[in-house]
C-alpha cells in the first residue's frame, strides 16, 4: 500500500498548481497522472489568460460582470467574484515563477482582446499559453520534490465510512493494481471532450475524473452546458486559437460577409462564444457556408503579426489544412471544445463527499455556467487548483489515515479479470466513435427534444453493447486496449449525465440552445441542474444560482 497526504489525480495546471499549494503548506503531496505532465491537455491552451490589472485602468468587477453576463447569469457569482479579484495575483505569480509572457512595446505585459470582454485583459505567449504555463508550473513541481506517478491509470476512488480515502490505481508498465491511501484526494483530471466526435480535445480527455467521482458518491452540475468553440479546423477539428479574433481576424460567409454584423454588431467577432458559435451555425444552415463551414480571414494583419503573435494557427493550418493563413482565410466551423459543467465543489473545491476535491476542467465551481469566456478557463484552474490544494492539505493535518487495506483492490481486480476474459463482439473502437457522433449530432451548437431523447437511447444502446465489450490484448504492459476499453466506460456515464440535463433544462441559456424553447426563462431556470448517481440510477436534482449584486439582464453584444 501506497501512503500519502494528498493525492492529486491529473497533472495539468489544476493539479500541478494543486501540488504546489498543497506542499508549500506543508503537506506529504503525490500526482498520479496517466501521461507525462507536459502532455496534460493543459498543454493545448492557445490563446491567454484574464486578469483586470488596476495599473491597467482596470477593475476586477468589471471582469466578474463580464464574466457573470458571458455565462447567461448562470454562474456563481460568489465564485465569479473570488476568481476574478485573485487573477492578477495569480498571473504575476506565475511571470515571477517563469512565465516569458509576451510583451507590449513599452516592455510591459502585453495583453489582447478576447470575446465577450469590454476591455483586452487576455495576458498571452503567442499563440501556447498553456504550454508556456504547463512547463513552468512542471518545473516548480520538480524543484519542490513532489512524487509524480507517471503513466499510473485510476480505477477507482475509495470511500470509507462516507469519506473519500484513497484510491485504486493501476501502473501501466506493469499492469500492477496498487490501493494509494490518502488522507485527502484532489481530482483535477480535465474535461471530457472526446465524449463527442469530433472535438478539439487530445485522445486523452475521456472524463476519467467526473464519472470517478460520480460513481464515489459526488453530483456532477451543470452537465448540459458543453461549449462549441467556433473556430475548429475543417476536417481535423484542430482548434484555431480566439487569439486570431484578438488579434483582428474577420469571419466571413460565401459572400465575402463579416456576417457578425447581423448577430452582434457591437463586439463582432468577439462576441462571447456560444453566440459566435451559432451564429455560423446559422450561415451554413442557410446556405451562405463553403462546404458546410465559414472562413477565417487573417489575411489584413499581416506576415509579422502573424510570425509574431500566431505563428502556432499559420503551422496548424499549413500542415492540416494545407492553408497559408498570409494569403488565403483558413475554413473552419463550430467545434467541441470544453465542458462548462462537471463535479460539483464549493470556492474551495469541496465535494459532496468528505476528503474529496476537484478543481480545472473536471469541477464545477461555477465560474463558466452556461458559456465559459475565453481565457478564463486556465485563470479557472490556477486559482481553485491552488485553493484546492491549500484547503485539502489543511484538511489533511486534521485526519488520520482511514483503516483500509489492500483487499479495498478487489472489485477492480475482478472488473479486469471480466474484461480480460469476456470474448465479446465489440471492440472499444466502434462503440467510442458511435458514442462521439451521437453526441456530436444530437447535442451540439442546435438542440431539441426529440434529438435529445434519440440521443439518450443511443448512449444506452452503447452502454448495453458495453457489457460485450472484448479486450483483445490479454497482456500485462502497456495495455493500452485495456486502458481505452476502461476509458469508454468514463465516457458512457459521462454522457448520460449530459442527455439527462440538458433534457432537464427546459429552455435556452449560454451553450443549451433548444430550437423548440428558445426563449431563457429565469422565473423557472435560473438554477443549476445536477446528476447524482444512485442504486436506481441517475437521480436530477437542482440548487439556485448565486446571485451577489449583477441580477439578471438581456444578454446582447
Amino acid at each position: 500500500m501506497i501512503n500519502h497526504d494528498v493525492l492529486i489525480i491529473g497533472a495539468g495546471l489544476a493539479g500541478m498548481r494543486a501540488a504546489l499549494a498543497a506542499g508549500d503548506n506543508g503537506a506529504d503531496v503525490a500526482v498520479v497522472t496517466k501521461v507525462h505532465p507536459v502532455r496534460s491537455h493543459s498543454n493545448a491552451a492557445q490563446g491567454g489568460i484574464n486578469a483586470a490589472l488596476t495599473d491597467r485602468g482596470d477593475d476586477w468587477r468589471d471582469h466578474a460582470y463580464d464574466t457573470i453576463k458571458g455565462s447567461d447569469y448562470l454562474g456563481d457569482q460568489d465564485a465569479i467574484e473570488i476568481m476574478c479579484r485573485e487573477a492578477g495575483s495569480e498571473v504575476i505569480s506565475m511571470e515571477h515563477m517563469g512565465v516569458i509572457f509576451s510583451r507590449d512595446e513599452e516592455g510591459r505585459l502585453g495583453t489582447r482582446a478576447f470575446g465577450g470582454q469590454r476591455q483586452a485583459r487576455t495576458f498571452f505567449v503567442a499563440d501556447f499559453t498553456g504550454q508556456a504555463l504547463l512547463h513552468v508550473l512542471h518545473e516548480q513541481v520538480l524543484k519542490a520534490g513532489v512524487r509524480v506517478y507517471e503513466e499510473w491509470f485510476v480505477l477507482s476512488l475509495i470511500v470509507e465510512e462516507g469519506q473519500c480515502a484513497g484510491a485504486v490505481v493501476m501502473e501501466m508498465r506493469t499492469g500492477g493494481v496498487h490501493v494509494m491511501r490518502a488522507k485527502a484526494v484532489i481530482m483535477a483530471s480535465g474535461g471530457l471532450g472526446r465524449v463527442f466526435e469530433p472535438s478539439t480535445n487530445a485522445l486523452i480527455c475521456t472524463g476519467d475524473g467526473m464519472a470517478l467521482s460520480y460513481r464515489a458518491g459526488a453530483p456532477l452540475m451543470d452537465q448540459e452546458m458543453v461549449q462549441y468553440h467556433p473556430t475548429t479546423l475543417k476536417g481535423s477539428g484542430v482548434l484555431i486559437t480566439e487569439g486570431a479574433r484578438g488579434e483582428g481576424a474577420h469571419l466571413l460567409n460565401s459572400k465575402g460577409e463579416r456576417f457578425m454584423e447581423r448577430y452582434a454588431p457591437n463586439m463582432m467577432e468577439l462576441a462571447s462564444r456560444d453566440v459566435v458559435s451559432r451564429s455560423e451555425q446559422t450561415e451554413i444552415d442557410e446556405g451562405r457556408g463553403i462546404d458546410g463551414c465559414v472562413l477565417l480571414d487573417c489575411r489584413h494583419l499581416g506576415e509579422q503579426v502573424i510570425r509574431e503573435k500566431l505563428s502556432q494557427i499559420q503551422d496548424i493550418a499549413r500542415d492540416f489544412a494545407g492553408v497559408d493563413i498570409t494569403r488565403e482565410p483558413i475554413p473552419i466551423r463550430p467545434g467541441m471544445h470544453y465542458q462548462m459543467g462537471g463535479i460539483k465543489t464549493d470556492v474551495n473545491g469541496s465535494t459532496a463527499v468528505p476528503g474529496l476535491y476537484a478543481a480545472g476542467e473536471c469541477a464545477c465551481v461555477s465560474v463558466h455556467g452556461g458559456n465559459r469566456l475565453g481565457a478564463n478557463s486556465l485563470l479557472d484552474t490556477l486559482v481553485f487548483g491552488r485553493r484546492s490544494g491549500q484547503h485539502a492539505s489543511d484538511l489533511a493535518k486534521s485526519k488520520p489515515h482511514a483503516p483500509i487495506t489492500d483487499a479495498a483492490a478487489e472489485d477492480d481486480l475482478e472488473r479486469i479479470r471480466a474484461l480480460l476474459e469476456n470474448d465479446g463482439e465489440y471492440m472499444f473502437g466502434r462503440l467510442r466513435l458511435d458514442l462521439g457522433r451521437a453526441m456530436d449530432r444530437r447535442l451540439s451548437v442546435f438542440r431539441n427534444q426529440q434529438g435529445m431523447e434519440q440521443a439518450l437511447t443511443e448512449v444506452r444502446d452503447v452502454r448495453e453493447r458495453y457489457r460485450n465489450v472484448r479486450v483483445a490484448d490479454k497482456g500485462k504492459t502497456f495495455n493500452t486496449n485495456l486502458m481505452f476499453t476502461l476509458e469508454l466506460g468514463f465516457m458512457i456515464d459521462c454522457a448520460e449525465t449530459i442527455v439527462l440535463s440538458a433534457l432537464e433544462r427546459r429552455e435556452s441559456r449560454g451553450a443549451h440552445t433548444r430550437t423548440d424553447m428558445p426563449d431563457r426563462d429565469d422565473d423557472n431556470w435560473l438554477k443549476h441542474v445536477l446528476v447524482k448517481s444512485t442504486p436506481d440510477g441517475p437521480r436530477i436534482e437542482h440548487l439556485p444560482v448565486v446571485i451577489t449584486e449583477w441580477e439578471p439582464q438581456a444578454r446582447v453584444y
